[in-house]
């Protein structure tokens, strides 16, 4: 799934993974950057906790956009498919200047939003300008493959991850999150072997990275992003592995990124901070 065709006089929206546990006070350098694009205290901000099973997470990012100074904010509680169409959602997302998903379970998130109106409009908007962000399950699900779960570790192995369809904000991008704290690399090497065309990005617990209408990336937030370049992958040998079995993916490229630090994701070429 591509992202949706950005349409003529609109600048396609920002498109903002966060790794999860992002900091809710103090700092807040990931939210507080997320609402200055969105328009500061004038931004229209639109929730979905879909992905959490505890009834009070919605509030509480309403809270926290309150105190930093977003007066309109609402919460959508979708927990059923059924209720993707209606229409007072709808309309709220369609007054948007910007749209968060929360953590939780990326399952809960793809099986009850997939396919579904909510789910369009999010595509569509994004691309008539709509900022679209997303913290751990929230990011997983951004691209338009999904990791939905895997085995922790630094080896990439022949059944070492899950995949599922995403929302498709982006398509030349893998995303995990939680990256370091849980030790995700070596599913997230294994994600990258079925399809080298992507690039694999990790994202560290309070960190995120703003994807721009250009293609370019750039890190905020305290903790580190690890991009895996397939492109000159020479030969892995995941056609041929068992379940268990270690991968080899030689001709890898990696480079680690912190706070400021940019990447063009159509070059594949990072940059160091200004």
């Amino acid at each position: 799934m591509s992202p949706s065709p950005k349409k003529n006089g609109h600048t396609r929206g920002y498109v903002i993974p966060i790794g999860g546990a992002e900091e809710r006070t103090g700092a807040q350098r990931v939210l507080k950057r997320f609402v200055r694009l969105c328009g500061g205290r004038k931004a229209s901000i639109v929730i979905i906790p879909t992905a959490s099973n505890l009834p009070d997470t919605g509030d509480k990012y309403i809270e926290i956009f309150n105190k930093i100074g977003v007066s309109d904010v609402v919460s959508l509680p979708i927990n059923e498919r059924a209720e993707t169409d209606r229409q007072d959602y709808l309309d709220h997302l369609e007054q948007a200047d910007g749209i968060f998903i929360t953590g939780g379970n990326q399952l809960r998130l793809s099986t009850i939003l997939g396919g579904t109106e909510v789910a369009k409009k999010i595509r569509r908007l994004n691309a008539e300008g709509v900022h679209v962000a997303g913290t751990s399950a929230g990011a997983a699900i951004m691209p338009e493959h999904m990791i939905a779960g895997g085995d922790a570790g630094a080896m990439p192995s022949g059944d070492g991850v899950n995949l599922a369809p995403g929302l498709g904000l982006t398509n030349a991008l893998l995303i995990d999150q939680h990256f370091s704290q849980r030790q995700r690399l070596g599913r997230l090497l294994t994600a990258i072997s079925y399809n080298p065309f992507m690039l694999g990005v990790g994202i560290d617990e309070d960190t995120a990275i703003f994807i721009d209408p250009e293609h370019s990336f750039e890190v905020v937030g305290s903790g580190a992003v690890t991009v895996i370049d397939p492109i000159h992958l020479s030969y892995s040998s995941m056609s041929k592995a068992s379940k268990k079995d270690s991968l080899s993916m030689l001709d890898l490229k990696l480079h680690i990124l912190s706070k400021g630090c940019t990447f063009d994701i159509v070059d594949r070429k990072p940059f160091p901070p200004k």
